[in-house]
């Protein structure tokens, strides 16, 4: 299957993922992958709104059956995984397609789809992205923001499997956005 038209974005807690897809949705035909996940649905999400949500035993089911081009068991014990019949939903859209996966999704859908495009999303200093969780977590734990350091440390050490890399700054939302539609239209068949 051919994914020219699909496009993965991805970066660690509080960088900005959202934000910077919010806004490309503004600028472009997009269609989001959605992700399949274990977790309990958050106030005002909804099936397909970010998530696709099931059971644990559903999830196990859909692996055994083999319906997913990737998956993974995260750090809070559910499962995240996009199935083949969501790859197929967007690349049939004939939209650009946005893939919000992490660093170990990456590396199974570039082994999968080695032409897809690959955009990490980052800052130049990690005390921004402590400071981002803080504001928009409100009251979490010391741990929990030490786990999600911990894990984007790891993640920082696999910055060469994708193909661009864009700093979304303080307060520069808007250049971070136009970098990353800069690449996409620079990349993709879909005006």
């Amino acid at each position: 299957m051919s994914l020219q038209n699909i496009f993965i974005v991805s970066g660690p807690s509080g960088v900005g993922e959202d934000s910077v897809i919010d806004g490309l949705a503004k600028r472009l035909p997009l269609e989001r992958v959605i992700t399949t996940t274990t977790r309990e649905p958050r106030e005002g999400e909804s099936q397909g709104n970010p998530y696709y949500f099931i059971t644990h035993k559903e999830f196990e089911q859909k692996i055994q059956a083999g319906d997913f081009v990737e998956y993974a068991q995260e750090y809070n014990n559910n499962y995240y995984g996009v199935t083949q019949e969501e790859i197929k939903r967007v690349t049939e859209s004939r939209k650009i397609g946005i893939w919000k996966i992490e660093w170990k999704g990456v590396i199974t859908a570039k082994k999968l789809y080695p032409n897809i495009i690959a955009i990490f999303l980052t800052v130049r200093d990690l005390s921004i992205l402590e400071q981002r969780i803080r504001r928009r977590n409100g009251s979490v734990t010391e741990a929990y923001i030490q786990e999600r350091m911990e894990y984007t440390k790891e993640w920082l050490k696999h910055t060469d499997i994708y193909d661009y890399i864009v700093y979304n700054e303080e307060n520069k939302l808007e250049e971070t956005i136009t970098h990353v539609e800069a690449i996409i239209r620079g990349k993709t068949s879909i005006s």
